[in-house]
């Protein structure tokens, strides 16, 4: 038996998954985001043990003994976030997550120090990477930056508290701006640009690699033996692999709370220019290129919250049931901001053609409709990288609707393949490198598709008429920039959101 833990945004999963790639259970529990100041994406990171603590106690009521079975543990989670810690190893602030946009001067910043950055990393500097949010606290929080011993990405201090070891892949490292991504080794030119040194970064591995062993009291409050933990992967990556998309032009559209088109590659394939991010792969001498969105299924819970409907599936049936593409109406996904193929964190959402006849479902359809939009961009981006895209799958949340298939479908105009399972698809790809890490077993075989369960098919009418709409759609951006730059300056909120 293998466990795979994803540290989510807005929760940990957990599953179990026995020899045969059948899972066995799964479990989950939330976390919640902190939004103290406009820009600021913030989570306790304290919070994230206790909700793997918390998820991995579920998972044993379902299972009563199952993790006693458990011969090896992998890890995926949300990348990008800076982790500060002390000599004690205890956080020094609160985590800044992967869509905080507050670093964008010191971005820029660090590209004139490092003029070679984009050369080195194969991406441009966005405020979502690491760097340039150490870089933030250099300048405006001194006395925590001089405290700083160790940087950790979000799933590596779960790592640090289960193991005591402080250790990533090199899928997650990808995403600091601190890696020679081609060379698959730090850089330190680049990290020196932010104050550090090489000793504050994490030790790196593959994929498949084992880290370290379970600590003796998490073992045994956990119920299983110090079994080895693996290195993982972050979520995307992770996702990959429980959706077996390994090979050279296997692509995949993740639907979780940001939206993400994947391409798996053999060779280190950029294109910073679109803002199309080039990583490392999760499985030794493999790349991926991708084009992130920041907000995908989070825009469905968004405007289901706002709109009083009883719930996200509720909003969906009622669309379905009017089932009536937008004709006027159009909606720009950018609640977060923007990375592909914008680079702008300024970005907002924004509706365009509401009058006296809209309505929720229509509100909740220019929603649907906007995401499949901004992945339409994400291909041509990914196209101009020189990304060769032969079938797609989709995993997350999202993958539980076939009517927004039918429409993401008809947006792209090829077929999309739902996989059984899909909403679990990062914690499933940890599970199958643990599997690796210990058996040793051909990445050829763990990492299968798994079974189909429906494919959405483009239909014609709705092909033609969103054929004509996209443009309508990209043009919208250059229109509203200025417009989202005022809209920054808005006060102060202490929201926060699960």
């Amino acid at each position: 038996m293998f466990l795979g833990i994803d540290l989510g945004t807005s929760a940990v999963k957990v599953l179990l998954l026995d020899a045969d790639d059948g899972v066995v259970a799964e479990a989950s529990a939330p976390l919640t985001i902190q939004r103290p100041r406009p820009l600021w994406s913030e989570q306790d990171p304290d919070s994230w043990w206790r909700a793997t603590e918390g998820a991995i106690a579920a998972l044993r009521e379902r299972v009563p003994g199952g993790i006693a079975g458990v011969s090896a543990i992998g890890l995926s989670g949300q990348m990008h976030g800076a982790t500060l810690l002390a000599d004690d190893d205890r956080p020094l602030r609160p985590a800044i997550l992967w869509n905080d946009g507050r670093s964008a001067a010191e971005c820029e910043e660090l590209e004139q120090r490092v003029p070679t950055s984009r050369k080195l990393t194969g991406n441009l500097a966005m405020p979502g990477f690491t760097a340039p949010k150490l870089y933030w606290v250099a300048r405006n929080e001194p006395d925590v930056f001089r405290r700083i011993a160790k940087v950790l990405l979000p799933k590596d201090f779960v790592r640090l508290r289960m193991t005591g070891e402080s250790a990533t892949d090199l899928s997650d490292a990808s995403g600091t701006l601190w890696l020679d991504v081609a060379e698959r080794r730090w850089a330190p030119e680049l990290i020196e640009a932010c104050g550090l040194s090489q000793q504050a970064m994490p030790t790196l591995f593959e994929g498949p690699e084992v880290t370290g062993r379970l600590r003796q009291e998490v073992a045994a409050a956990w119920g299983c033996d110090r079994v080895p933990v693996i290195a993982g992967a972050g979520d995307q990556a992770a996702g990959a692999i429980g959706a077996g998309v390994i090979a050279r032009g296997r692509a995949l559209l993740s639907l979780g709370t940001s939206g993400v088109y994947f391409v798996a590659d053999d060779a280190f394939r950029p294109n910073p220019e679109r803002a199309v991010h080039a990583f490392c792969h999760a499985l030794p001498g493999t790349w991926h290129q991708m084009a992130v969105m920041l907000s995908a299924a989070s825009c469905v819970s968004w405007v289901a919250r706002v709109s009083g409907a009883k719930s996200e599936a509720a909003l969906l049936d009622e669309i379905a049931a009017s089932d009536r593409p937008s004709e006027r109406l159009l909606f720009l996904p950018y609640l977060s901001g923007e990375r592909t193929p914008h680079n702008d964190p300024r970005a907002t959402g924004a509706f365009i053609g509401i009058d006296h006849e809209t309505d929720r479902a229509a509100l909740g359809r220019a929603v649907l409709e906007g995401v499949a939009f901004a992945f339409a961009d994400a291909e041509a981006a990914l196209r101009d990288a020189g990304s060769r895209i032969d079938g797609v799958s989709v995993i997350g949340g999202g993958a539980q609707s076939p009517f927004w298939g039918r429409i993401l479908a008809s947006v792209l105009d090829r077929p999309l393949v739902y996989r059984r399972g899909a909403a679990v698809g990062p914690a499933l790809g940890a599970a199958r490198l643990a599997q690796m890490g210990v058996t040793g077993e051909a990445p050829d075989r763990v990492c299968s598709e798994p079974p189909e369960d429906f494919v959405a098919e483009p239909e014609l009418g709705l092909v033609d008429h969103y054929r004509e709409r996209l443009p309508h759609f990209q043009t919208l951006y250059a229109n509203l920039s200025e417009s989202f730059r005022l809209a920054s300056t808005r006060p102060a909120s202490t929201s926060q959101e699960n």
